[in-house]
């Protein structure tokens, strides 16, 4: 144990480990997709699909979707499924692992395509320059057993995306999206209509530009450095604009024009080490995580992410079908939990409401004491009033100053000081409610406040079923009679720190209590954020003293698991677990501990090792 905790006084330790400048949440404030499925990612995709497709032959076309097609193939190597999708927020490409259920009735587009190439040979798959586009050149026999070819063309291209079916001169046949001259007067996709790739916007390809076209076109355009470069070149992305201005130690955000000539031949060096990567398929396909969450990911290495977790993948395919079930499963957790977070957030406005009415109220029984002084005056001085008087001008003896009493001409004075002993008598009886009141709606505020903190960090159904129970005994949710008390098989968190201790993150208030009072021994260490919803995090020491590092992680994590997550640093409380204790009749997760130690520590969890139990 360090002998700053010997002491036993409370210390304040800053934490080694600070979050550093995230460039990729600088991204997300522009408005743009940091999600980069870009022409390099297309560029791996296609050289994965030239690697496994290539020569292998149609066996199955399906469309699971409106805009989806999911092509089986043949291959020496096995069977391999092709996942195509032009859904407008979340266009694909890439080779999936399982099947997915097609409807009944095959849709038109589908039902062609079976006709036409339902046993063809992928002949060839190429990309037009760094365009996000795939070429699947289809080789097949027609209804008089010639052979001839046919083209299955993937657009990428956001709102754009499209999967165009055409003959071998380049004749539309047909596309899972129509564009009529209403919709697009730049470029119709309709049955009978020449296929031809968009106009790039006078875009050039990265792959084929001159050092002098590159400086000449990105240095003289009058915005920053960064959107410069992604609308001068074809296929890239913000993101990888940005990635191109970190290698070079270029500042994006100054204005391209005002860099000098030894700073753009830097530039376009650094752009030289993508394009010989893109050109030669050097590519190493990785996601980024912030934490648990999938940040970004891309085909080469990212250095504006050196601060991440980097979880590199072998296959493009296997890097974005696990990227997407992440982003998927965080997406579907949001769903299900978003009835439980709009009944705890009603309540939560409703409890607020209240707690400001009670203050309100609190703030009127302020003037109590004068009304007991009024009605003590009035009995003292009371004597030299006459009758039929509306005032009494008093020497208040407590604090020495002159005071006007109102008085009620009708009555006697012994009658005015006892309605202002009324008045205090009732004032002091609301007073002392509102003290219990408060109290009561501000732990219930604490409590929703934690309940909502819990549906922040549920990672899968198992823990809204517990979040969802202890609402129930709440009494936010009425159990239904032919209901049974659902089944729990949500765990904590499980993680390992560097010095191989074991640390365990409650996920809700009902995890938590038992975190803390049945799974952990006195002698354990336990951590909660100061004055803030968060996690119970208990340190299993197995009766050793625990590095400075450990604790370190420790308070990192809860921290991380509360309410103050998105702040760079946070205070965190604590304490040998035996000192917690929980007060009777208090809610799931509440406790109080009266002698701890505290430390300032950065939210930032990147580094410690968690354990899948």
């Amino acid at each position: 144990m360090p002998d700053s905790l010997l002491c036993g006084k409370i210390m304040d330790k800053t934490a080694i480990l600070y979050r550093p400048f995230r460039r990729y949440k600088q991204l997300g404030k522009e408005g743009y997709d940091i999600m980069a499925f870009d022409g390099i990612t297309v560029a791996a995709i296609v050289q994965e699909l030239r690697s496994t497709i290539e020569n292998g032959r149609i066996s199955k076309i399906a469309q699971p979707e409106s805009d989806e097609l999911l092509l089986t193939m043949k291959t020496p190597a096995g069977q391999r499924r092709l996942l195509l999708c032009a859904d407008a927020s979340l266009p694909l490409a890439y080779l999936a692992s399982s099947n997915k259920p097609s409807p009944a009735s095959a849709p038109n587009f589908c039902m062609l395509l079976r006709k036409h190439i339902g046993s063809g040979r992928i002949a060839s798959v190429t990309q037009p320059g760094l365009e996000r586009i795939i070429c699947l050149e289809i080789e097949h026999l027609n209804e008089l057993k010639d052979p001839c070819r046919k083209k299955l063309i993937i657009e990428l291209m956001g709102k754009h995306s499209n999967i165009i079916f055409c003959d071998e001169d380049g004749t539309i046949l047909d596309s899972i999206k129509h564009v009529s001259a209403h919709m697009s007067s730049v470029r119709e996709v309709l049955p009978g209509r020449p296929y031809f790739i968009p106009a790039s916007q006078d875009k050039y390809d990265p792959l084929t530009i001159s050092r002098d076209t590159f400086i000449r076109e990105i240095f003289s355009k009058p915005v920053k450095l960064s959107k410069a470069i992604y609308t001068t070149l074809t296929g890239f992305s913000p993101l990888m604009a940005e990635e191109l201005c970190c290698r070079a130690s270029l500042d994006s955000d100054r204005p391209a024009s005002s860099f000098q000539e030894n700073e753009q031949l830097h530039l376009y060096g650094m752009f030289t080490h993508i394009q010989e990567d893109a050109a030669a398929g050097a590519f190493s396909p990785a996601i980024y995580y912030d934490g648990d969450i999938p940040a970004d990911f891309s085909a080469l290495p990212l250095q504006q992410f050196a601060d991440l977790r980097r979880v590199s993948y072998e296959s493009i395919s296997e890097l974005l079908e696990e990227y997407y079930a992440r982003k998927n499963a965080l997406t579907r957790i949001r769903q299900k939990s978003s009835d439980l977070r709009r009944l705890v957030q009603t309540a939560l406005d409703r409890n607020r409401k209240k707690y400001d009415l009670q203050l309100r109220q609190l703030k009127d029984t302020e003037k109590r004491e004068k009304y007991r002084v009024y009605g003590e005056l009035i009995n003292t001085y009371g004597y030299s009033l006459l009758g039929g008087e509306r005032q009494l001008h008093a020497t208040n003896y407590y604090t020495g100053e002159e005071v006007s009493i109102p008085l009620d001409e009708n009555l006697t004075p012994a009658e005015n000081a006892q309605r202002y002993f009324e008045r205090y008598n009732k004032l002091k009886r609301t007073w002392e409610a509102l003290q219990t009141l408060l109290e009561e709606t501000k732990s219930e505020i604490s409590h929703l406040e934690s309940v909502m903190n819990s549906l922040e960090i549920a990672r899968g159904e198992e823990d809204l079923v517990q979040i969802k129970e202890e609402l129930i005994q709440s009494g936010y949710i009425r159990r239904r009679s032919q209901d049974k008390k659902a089944r729990i098989t949500s765990k904590p968190l499980h993680y390992r720190s560097c010095d191989g201790f074991d640390i365990y993150v409650g996920k809700n208030n009902l995890q938590n209590e038992e975190l803390t009072f049945q799974f952990a021994n006195g002698g354990d260490w336990w951590f909660h954020a100061k004055n803030a919803p968060g996690s119970h995090v208990i340190v299993k020491t197995q009766g050793q003293e625990l590095p400075d590092r450990t604790f370190e992680e420790a308070a990192a994590l809860a921290a991380h698991y509360s309410a103050l997550k998105d702040s760079d640093k946070a205070e965190v409380d604590y304490v040998e677990r035996r000192h917690v204790k929980k007060p009777g009749g208090s809610k799931p997760g509440f406790v109080v501990y009266y002698t701890n130690y505290s430390m300032t520590i950065s939210t930032d969890i990147r580094g410690i090792q968690e354990i899948d139990d």
